[in-house]
């Protein structure tokens, strides 16, 4: 928004023109998005207090969870206001990509909000039947997926590229469809599952938000694609606003989430920040570092999938709980050394991630 005005008025204050900088937008978007949080975070919490919206632990966690029953949830709405804020203030609002990840984003809040909703209303950390909420995060993934397949306007946009080698190039087609469609509803599932431990699945989301920001920003930059032998997505670069947003916004929330937590994001929060960095790397080309990035997300995810299809084939389970954080829990871990330690390697995986720009 801001952007409209300081080109329209840059002829009479030729200062403006440095706010045509993708940088000084970026970090400017942090501060914003972060100044938000930290200002309305008492605010919220105490508002969702009075409201009595507070988190239903489940029955079967461990015994140590029962203290949290009550705290407030559905902060998430925090993190998406100050998203939303911080993008629309200091985004290009002609950048096609720009709206498209700002609504799924904000599509998957709402099915997250609905989840928490029906948790809240009738006491039950069932919530929203898995049946329903995958059919409408599949209506949501689907029709993404088919939109940016749509617009794309050249091969690159739609081709699958694998980090570490440099001539690996493989023509998708019709199948990009597919494959947006699995990362989206994949990465909104993933960090859903690792939303169990007081900052767990927010900090790793921020560190992965900023380097899909740094993809973003040399994808969308001619030269800089080229030199790295990474796809050239034009006006990409503009995504850095909205990973910057993530990065300010989560920073803001974890203030409050931190161990022990005054606030927990909820669905609403954990499905949006997912389906926002699936769309990223979707757009930015970069699936499989997203997988190497949100390492963290992908080991929580397959925890459950095996502790699933062991019990039902042999009636054994291979952890003592899932997901992950939860079986070192019952380890005797205390919950801020599980939280600290998955953090570290988030880094690390991130570090990895951004690692293949130069060995290709």
């Amino acid at each position: 928004m801001l952007t409209w005005l300081a080109d329209y008025y840059s002829h009479s204050y030729g200062w403006l023109n440095a706010f045509q900088y993708l940088t000084l937008r970026g970090i400017l978007s942090v501060l914003t998005a972060l100044t938000i949080s930290l200002f309305l975070g008492p605010v919220f919490i105490r508002r969702l207090g009075k409201k009595q919206i507070g988190q239903v632990v489940r029955d079967d966690g461990p015994q140590s969870h029962l203290i949290k029953s009550g705290t407030p949830t559905m902060g998430g709405l925090l993190i998406l206001a100050s998203i939303l804020f911080a993008t629309l203030l200091w985004g290009d609002l002609s950048n096609h990509y720009l709206w498209i990840v700002l609504i799924v984003t904000v599509g998957f809040g709402l099915i997250g909000w609905l989840d928490d909703y029906l948790k809240i209303s009738r006491k039950n950390s069932k919530g929203l039947p898995a049946r329903w909420k995958y059919f409408l995060q599949s209506v949501l993934g689907s029709g993404t997926a088919m939109i940016l397949f749509y617009y794309a306007s050249t091969p690159a946009e739609t081709q699958y590229i694998l980090p570490f080698f440099k001539d690996v190039v493989i023509s998708l087609g019709w199948g990009y469809i597919l494959l947006t469609y699995c990362v989206i509803v994949g990465a909104s599932n993933a960090v859903n599952l690792t939303d169990g431990l007081d900052g767990l699945a927010i900090m790793p989301a921020v560190m992965v938000a900023g380097g899909l920001g740094v993809f973003a920003y040399l994808s969308g930059h001619m030269q800089f694609s080229s030199y790295l032998l990474i796809p050239y997505i034009a006006d990409a670069g503009e995504l850095i606003i909205f990973c910057s947003a993530i990065m300010g916004a989560g920073l803001g929330f974890l203030w409050f989430n931190t161990y022990p937590a005054q606030i927990f994001m909820g669905d609403v929060g954990a499905l949006a920040l997912g389906a926002a960095l699936g769309t990223l790397a979707v757009i930015v080309r970069q699936e499989l570092v997203l997988f190497i990035m949100g390492g963290v997300f992908v080991v929580e995810t397959v925890s459950v999938m095996m502790q699933v299809t062991s019990f039902k084939l042999t009636g054994n389970r291979v952890f003592r709980m899932a997901p992950i954080h939860h079986h070192f829990e019952l380890k005797g871990w205390p919950e801020p050394h599980v939280i600290v330690r998955f953090w570290i390697m988030s880094l690390m995986l991130v570090l990895i991630g951004l690692a293949t720009l130069k060995i290709r």
